[in-house]
């Protein structure tokens, strides 16, 4: 079992075209660690090919203490970012955190409790699980969507997931690590899923936050990232 008093985490940043976001939810993510007293952790920022200025504020953080960031050359994904962060991973807790403000740090103790106090191999923020400190009304479309593919998957893999499709996702990283990645996008989400999850590792769910952000504030997930996720069930729960 992790201890709380001796241990290291790492936070996964995916970035991509988020210059409005992301020094705020670096400030976020700052204070919550200092809040919950976790001062051995390592920041890994891999930024996407972005168009907007995020890059050139990215790299004016280069020489940052504890964040450490990769810049890809070509545009590949949010799956591709976290497996370029994971080669250079030295935790043993493992935090995804999207580079804008849909997830509040201040969850990080709920993501983390469950490795402590249960031995815990991998941890999911739940946005329907209740108890979380808020959480904005948006899109029945997406929501619908994300019931549709959870419900499918958790038919696959005989799990009751709320949110297959959460943002929030913690893990062991021994268990991360023993699994090969290879979806490029949001296909990330099933994917690891289903592939810890065949590997009888030990599943959690807590209850998050989660303010959802308009297209028109810069969300990027859309109807088609759905087909390509249904896709990714299918495969892998047939092949892992």
């Amino acid at each position: 079992m992790i201890k709380r008093d001796n241990f290291k985490l790492s936070i996964i940043i995916p970035c991509y075209n988020e210059k409005n976001t992301i020094e705020l939810i670096l400030e976020k993510i700052l204070q919550s660690l200092n809040d919950y007293k976790i001062f051995n952790y390592e920041i890994i920022i891999v930024d996407d090919y972005s168009k907007d200025g995020t890059i050139k504020i990215l790299e004016n953080l280069k020489d940052k203490g504890k964040i450490k960031i990769y810049f890809h050359e070509l545009n590949l994904g949010k799956g591709a970012a976290i497996q370029t962060a994971l080669n250079s991973v030295t935790g043993d807790i493992v935090i995804i955190q999207d580079a804008d403000l849909e997830y509040d740090p201040v969850d990080y103790n709920k993501l983390l409790t469950p490795f402590f106090e249960a031995n815990a191999d991998v941890v999911y923020g739940s946005r329907f699980l209740g108890g979380g400190k808020y959480v904005r009304i948006h899109f029945f479309w997406h929501y619908l969507a994300n019931k549709i593919l959870t419900f499918i998957c958790n038919l696959f893999i005989n799990l009751n997931l709320t949110d297959m499709e959460t943002g929030y996702k913690a893990f062991r990283t021994s268990a991360l690590k023993n699994v090969t990645l290879k979806e490029k996008s949001f296909s990330f989400e099933p994917e690891v899923t289903i592939k810890l999850s065949k590997k009888k590792y030990k599943f959690f769910e807590v209850p998050v936050s989660y303010n959802g952000r308009s297209y028109e504030e810069g969300k990027k997930i859309g109807l088609k990232d759905a087909f390509i996720a249904l896709k990714a069930i299918i495969i892998y729960s047939i092949t892992s």
